[in-house]
């Protein structure tokens, strides 16, 4: 990732918890045909924000720990966990330094967050955590940008506003991530995809873009002020009506510690 762009999501943890769409429960059935279940097993999120991926795994019957840098998404996260009845210890750290112990966990994941890291540091440190035969899984949630949709529009409203976001125009795929883990020695790096429609009311798509790495996680407030009121325009000069239709592609790659 480039260092001329680093968001603060900490600045977003109300939007992000209540806007943000978190990944699909069908992941957990996707992550299973992939050989990993949860069950009874130890696991790792890290960069897991306000635990969309974190509680899916403790529904499913994990023991979940989730590390993040920002505390108030982790606040937020607790938040949301006794909500759903679930319980996460979330911990404050960096995915390239956890502080966590060796070989404790059977699985560690990253959630919508590895273009964040460090990966050759992230993946060594992923690697130290495993435990032997233990896996790994880099999973993304994206929403997709498509001629005339709302999300074309609504990218090319952020990049007037924030000429240095670089994450618009994206596939939903991540080619990259697999040369990352193959680099760092996992094995059996497989891929899976599935897309799906979510509906956002207006004001929550006016929320979820608040909460995005290019307005309220890096621009001033007065400014994010002025990009929502502009946005709510084109919602509803463009795109009228109750619910817009938003495509998503959720994408992951599995891998095994090399020397399981």
């Amino acid at each position: 990732m480039t260092s001329g762009f680093r968001p603060d999501f900490g600045l977003t943890a109300q939007d992000y918890g209540r806007h943000r769409a978190g990944f699909p429960p069908q992941i957990v059935t996707h992550l299973y045909r992939h050989g990993i279940a949860f069950p009874g097993k130890d696991v790792l999120d890290i960069g897991t924000g306000t635990g969309t991926l974190a509680r899916l795994f403790a529904q499913a019957g994990a023991r979940v720990t989730g590390v993040d840098p920002a505390a108030p998404l982790l606040e937020r996260a607790r938040e949301l966990d006794r909500e759903a009845g679930v319980r996460t210890d979330y911990r404050v750290g960096s995915a390239e330094s956890t502080g966590l112990p060796d070989g404790a966990y059977d699985v560690v994941a990253a959630g919508q967050c590895w273009h964040w890291f460090d990966a050759p540091k992230a993946a060594a440190e992923i690697t130290r955590l495993l435990r032997p035969g233990g896996r790994v899984v880099i999973a993304h949630f994206d929403w997709l940008p498509l001629p005339g949709n709302v999300v074309e529009a609504t990218e090319e409203l952020i990049l007037s506003f924030n000429p240095s976001w670089t994450l618009g125009g994206g596939t939903g795929l991540y080619p990259r991530w697999l040369t990352d883990l193959a680099t760092a020695g996992f094995t059996g790096i497989e891929t899976f995809s599935f897309d799906l429609t979510v509906p956002y009311p207006p004001e929550a798509w006016r929320g979820r873009i608040r909460a995005s790495a290019g307005v309220g996680a890096t621009l001033p407030p007065d400014e994010v002020e002025r990009f929502d009121d502009a946005l709510g325009r084109v919602l509803h000069e463009r795109f009228p009506g109750d619910v817009i239709h938003v495509p998503h592609r959720t994408w992951a790659v599995v891998a095994t510690r090399g020397d399981g």
